[in-house]
């Protein structure tokens, strides 16, 4: 197992660096810069180009990826978002936990919820329980984030004024230890019931189909033909086995975890990390863009690793070499 890891730390190196390639070459190719995009009109001629040069943007694009993997590995900086005024590493550490905070949450309620109905409608098919919650899931499917977001402002936050709809924290209030994390809790509502609800469907849906085609297979029928109790064939011999594709979607949740809800998150004012990329897109602030996009690249490979090893966990006939 450990010889497997390390081998597959050693494969994302040329894999990190080739992923940077890239994105540094999509970013090149597009048209202007942050530094035009930010500067002040009546700055003069002389101070654009200092500034121009001082970021490296007046040499040729080979140059300037230098000068950027150079910062990334020598000093562990991303560069500088000129739209934040910051270093990019520094925005990424104000907004990605709060983007964490509501993803894990999500994800957490997602498959406590969805992994026990998912089993039930495997093993009640065609039932009303399972039409019910097959139901339910094609709704959480198909009904877009944003429309459901704008629902529950309009009927909880407005109407009923019961949970408020903007915002991480009530402004104005300081509120510190148990009454900060309560008022936190209280604006997360909303958009995690946005978010726990497709997560919900999703989850359920890759459930309840893995467990329909484990408990068809014939060691499941040797298992009952000898008189074990369908507890024991369900939970014991098929759920095991049934488990894999949920571990497979476990490990790519994780850049999910970090990579925020850009609709959900703009929707309820929620200072997470998809809006302040879509505002680096707006801005070409492609340094920031960079170094999100690299953290969710390496997040990917991690996860993939992560999802690798989990197989040999579930299925004792996987073995790691």
């Amino acid at each position: 197992m450990r010889q497997y890891i390390t081998r597959r730390v050693l494969q994302m190196i040329p894999t990190i660096i080739g992923i940077s390639l890239i994105l540094f070459l999509i970013f090149a190719l597009a048209p202007g810069d942050a530094i035009s995009n930010n500067m002040d009109p009546h700055m003069s001629a002389e101070r654009k180009a200092e500034l121009r040069s001082m970021y490296h943007l007046d040499e040729p694009k080979p140059v300037q990826y230098y000068y950027w993997l150079k910062g990334v590995v020598t000093e562990g900086s991303f560069g500088e978002s000129f739209y934040y005024k910051k270093p990019v590493s520094q925005v990424m550490k104000d907004f990605i936990p709060n983007s964490f905070l509501l993803g894990a949450v999500s994800l957490i309620l997602g498959v406590l919820i969805a992994v026990p109905i998912g089993i039930v409608s495997a093993t009640k098919q065609y039932s009303i329980f399972d039409k019910v919650f097959t139901v339910f899931a094609l709704i959480g499917i198909s009904m877009p984030s944003f429309f459901f977001g704008l629902l529950l402002i309009k009927w909880i936050g407005v109407d009923l004024k019961i949970l408020p709809f903007s915002g991480m924290v009530t402004a104005g209030a300081d509120y510190t230890g148990f009454k900060h994390v309560v008022d936190v809790m209280k604006h997360m509502a909303l958009p995690l019931i946005v978010l726990t609800l497709g997560s919900v469907a999703g989850w359920m849906r890759y459930t309840r189909s893995s467990m329909l085609e484990v408990i068809r297979q014939d060691y499941i029928r040797t298992a009952r033909a000898k008189g074990l109790s369908e507890r024991v064939v369900i939970y014991k011999h098929a759920l095991r086995n049934a488990l894999i594709p949920v571990v497979t979607l476990l490990g790519f949740s994780i850049p999910g975890l970090f990579s925020g809800a850009t609709l959900t998150e703009t929707i309820f004012n929620w200072p997470g990390i998809g809006p302040v990329q879509l505002a680096a897109v707006n801005n070409r602030d492609y340094y920031l863009l960079m170094g999100t996009n690299m953290l969710l690249a390496l997040l990917t490979l991690i996860g993939n690793m992560l999802a690798d090893v989990a197989y040999a966990l579930v299925d004792p006939r996987i073995r790691l070499k």
